[in-house]
């Protein structure tokens, strides 16, 4: 695979993205509009792999990382290109890249509109939109339905508790991943009795918090999940993204101050990647575009 591309009158060469200087990496992100914050972007850095495409000079031009979940699955994110090089097929050649890196594993993503034509075109399929719902949470939450079982904080020692659900409504053991996040963030469980039923996090992010990953078993479950977050955050910026356009969670949302901002689209390449099923544990928040 061609390491490096010569777009018009300069050249770019693909860096490891954990050895590029991370305010030139947040440079192109406010570049495209998007909330990263340097300390996001380090988190990324952590939690997975990726390039960046830099100039002579050290300038970066665009980024593209994967996060591994075992030795089969991996998400697709932070593919960021420049309009000049995204026009010049930069980010065709990001993605190239990325696929080669991650050879025979199925892949998913969360495509912007603006790049959903070149996913296609790279063999990955529609499967689900996410709704990016964000704003100031309300002073007053909405009545909540009566709650099915107890909810408490988990200590972070005791991650372990959580991972066996998550890996039942992502398709994937990302027990990493949790731990990595659960470092800056509070997390709350659901049980009926003995068992965990649904867990949430909440952590800050971009211009605020976000509330994710969420899981649940039913909209009820995932309503108290979200709230018992949202209570202490009113007046604060927050952000959910869920692929519930309608029902129960999606209009609780609503009337919580958290309007639909924008959407992008749930896609895979390989085996298909959502499985929604009665009565097992299902994803109403991501942990993030990037991570799914």
């Amino acid at each position: 695979m061609q390491r490096s591309v010569r777009l018009k009158s300069f050249e770019l060469v693909a860096r490891d993205i954990a050895e590029v200087d991370v305010d030139r990496l947040q440079a192109l992100v406010v570049s495209v509009g998007w909330p990263h914050r340097r300390k996001d972007l380090d988190f990324l850095r952590r939690a997975g792999h990726g390039i960046a495409a830099v100039d002579g000079i050290g300038r970066v031009f665009g980024s593209a990382m994967w996060f591994q979940y075992g030795d089969d699955w991996a998400t697709i994110g932070l593919v960021i290109t420049t309009p000049r090089t995204q026009s010049l097929g930069g980010g065709r050649w990001l993605m190239n890249q990325v696929l080669e890196r991650c050879g025979h594993r199925n892949l998913t993503l969360n495509s912007t509109h603006a790049a959903f034509n070149l996913y296609v075109s790279l063999g990955f399929t529609k499967e689900a939109v996410v709704y990016q719902r964000q704003g100031e949470a309300s002073l007053r939450l909405p009545t909540l339905p009566a709650l099915e079982g107890e909810l408490s904080e988990l200590p972070s020692d005791r991650l372990e508790e959580i991972t066996r659900l998550d890996s039942r409504a992502f398709g994937a053991n990302r027990e990493r991943l949790l731990r990595l996040l659960s470092e800056d963030a509070s997390v709350w469980v659901l049980k009926r009795g003995s068992e965990i039923v649904g867990y949430s996090m909440k952590r800050e992010f971009g211009n605020g918090h976000v509330i994710g990953p969420i899981v649940a078993k039913s909209d009820g479950d995932a309503l108290h999940l979200a709230a018992v977050h949202l209570k202490d955050l009113a007046g604060q910026f927050v952000r959910v993204d869920t692929r519930e356009e309608t029902g129960a969670f999606a209009e609780f949302l609503r009337e919580s101050g958290l309007g639909v901002y924008e959407t992008v689209t749930t896609m895979s390449k390989g085996r298909h990647f959502l499985n929604r099923t009665n009565n097992e544990p299902w994803i109403y928040g991501l942990a993030s575009h990037a991570l799914g």
